[in-house]
């Protein structure tokens, strides 16, 4: 049974910034909950045929979203305790006057309290967003992104590498919860996004596998659907050529972000990918065998889908990612768990914002949230006169590496 405690931080509170709050005046954090997430719990009702009951707790929590005050999780369930801890300081708050990244995890907990999923009866295990992440897998949308990227990869290595990583990272537009950046794409060619790409670390990043081949990699994953087809293309590219000997991709235990991708959307993506083509149908295949054989796990831990920060991890889950030779952290909302969701300055460096950080890693995020570390003198500046939403429109996106980060050690 899982041990739903608060753990021992990893860095001193006193040398982050203050949180980014939705009282933040004129803010992405502060519009996400007066109009984002409202629309998400409309659209989850008129996506799913719920029964009365469950209708009836949905629309009182959009009441309580746009018109009343934080209420605590009541159901009788194993994280409840956790809950009750983590949010005493906001009950009875206003969702507009509270920390963001712990507001976007209490709403999907508390809709997945009202949707009876960790309840007995028809809807346990149910995810209402099933209904949205089905668009993905059609044949044309994330099985036809896979198709195109696997016929078109470069020969060379150091190319072939390059293609997979970017199409991982710019597969992060396509997020159902935040359709503006979905509808920039998710697959351009490198060349093509160059001057979208603020910090592009690849080169390092292939320059570690390369010389050092063989080790544990872990993808700690982002969105179901295209996205996370980019991703199992890259992780099978890694076991083929021998770049890593296993690969675990870390999922969402539950519905999380609407879109955010659990083992069970893995499954359903192996399915899917034949319709995309020959090229995306024998990725499915080498991706089952993999799974049988052991090459390729899927793991999911509670804390993934809490309100926790990357530096507030279980020890379990921090010592299993010790054990990593690299890993790979996926998505603009890991991103800001993995710096703690502040406002940084965004010349801060990516090595000091992660320093806490078990493992070697590097972070693939299409920008949705305003925050950023690691830009050079006066580039944040030049960005916001060149483009004032440039933060949150997605058409941006990091490759930022520390490959300093854990333990000295060399993949075995």
């Amino acid at each position: 049974m899982a041990d739903f405690t608060i753990p021992t931080l990893q860095v001193d509170p006193s040398t982050l910034p203050a949180l980014l709050l939705t009282s933040d005046p004129n803010s992405f954090a502060r519009n996400t909950l007066r109009v984002r997430i409202p629309a998400i719990l409309r659209e989850t009702i008129a996506l799913n045929d719920f029964v009365p009951g469950i209708r009836d707790a949905l629309e009182d929590f959009q009441v309580e979203l746009t018109d009343g005050q934080v209420r605590a999780l009541q159901e009788e369930a194993p994280d409840a305790g956790f809950w009750q801890a983590v949010s005493a300081p906001y009950i009875g708050h206003s969702w507009l006057d509270v920390p963001w990244y712990w507001a976007e995890a209490f709403f999907y907990r508390r809709l997945l309290e009202a949707t009876r999923y960790f309840q007995p009866g028809t809807w346990a295990g149910f995810d209402p967003f099933a209904a949205k992440k089905r668009t993905e897998w059609a044949p044309e949308a994330a099985p036809a992104a896979a198709e195109t990227l696997l016929s078109g990869l470069p020969s060379d290595p150091a190319g072939r590498f390059q293609r997979l990583l970017h199409a991982c990272l710019w597969g992060n537009r396509t997020d159902l919860s935040y359709a503006v950046a979905a509808h920039l794409g998710g697959t351009a060619a490198p060349y093509q996004e160059r001057s979208n790409l603020l910090v592009d670390d690849t080169g390092a990043i292939w320059e570690r596998l390369r010389s050092r081949p063989g080790g544990r990699i872990a993808i700690i994953n982002d969105n179901a659907g295209t996205e996370l087809a980019m991703d199992l293309a890259l992780a099978e590219h890694l076991l083929a050529s021998g770049l890593a000997t296993r690969v675990d991709l870390h999922l969402k235990p539950q519905p999380y972000f609407v879109s955010d991708a659990m083992k069970e959307d893995v499954m359903a993506g192996l399915a899917a990918l034949p319709a995309g083509g020959a090229a995306a149908g024998q990725l499915a295949h080498r991706l089952e065998e993999h799974l049988a054989a052991g090459r390729l796990r899927l793991t999911a831990h509670w804390a993934y889908a809490s309100s926790l920060f990357f530096f507030q991890l279980p020890e379990e889950l921090r010592a299993d990612l010790a054990g990593m030779d690299l890993v790979l952290v996926k998505g603009d909302a890991n991103y800001r768990r993995l710096v703690g969701d502040c406002h940084w300055p965004p010349t801060t460096s990516f090595a000091y914002a992660t320093r806490y950080f078990p493992a070697p890693l590097a972070a693939l995020r299409t920008f949705k949230a305003e925050l950023v570390v690691g830009l050079g003198p006066g580039e944040a500046e030049r960005l916001a006169a060149e483009d004032p939403s440039w933060l949150v429109n997605g058409r941006r996106g990091v490759i930022q590496a520390n490959l300093a980060a854990g333990k000295a050690r060399s993949f075995r």
